[in-house]
């Protein structure tokens, strides 16, 4: 079976590189002269988000993972000033998913050994 922590963060990462690929295209659109800045600056994120999700499964993985969260809150500080708020709000919102979906797949992992181990005892020893 699949690991649900890994899928649920993983997922978690793919979404965030999507909205970061379609808000870099929007910060582009609005100022023109940064446009290369912008560009080269959402690539490396949409690219790390990637890299990060092929990563879960180390712990070095989740821990980029949260760099990322981090990271992404604080590009809505350099976004053109009509774009910076909706940023924020965007990266506290997906910092938010990324916590609750290690936390769910935490208990799911847990919950699966607990049902393992109460359908092997019930089994016992003559099968």
């Amino acid at each position: 079976m699949r690991n649900p922590k890994r899928v649920l963060a993983a997922s978690t990462l793919v979404s965030e590189a999507l909205v970061v690929f379609f808000a870099t295209l929007a910060a582009t659109a609005l100022h023109r002269e940064e446009q290369a800045r912008y560009l080269v600056a959402g690539g490396v994120l949409v690219l790390l988000c990637v890299l990060c999700a092929g990563l879960l499964r180390s712990r070095a993985g989740y821990a980029l993972g949260w760099v990322l969260q981090v990271v992404i809150v604080a590009s809505g500080f350099v976004v053109p000033e009509v774009f910076r708020w909706t940023m924020v709000v965007i990266g506290l919102a997906f910092a938010g998913i990324w916590w609750g979906c290690l936390h769910i797949g935490e208990r799911v992992e847990r919950e699966r050994e607990q049902v393992a181990r109460g359908l092997a005892r019930r089994s016992g020893p003559e099968g």
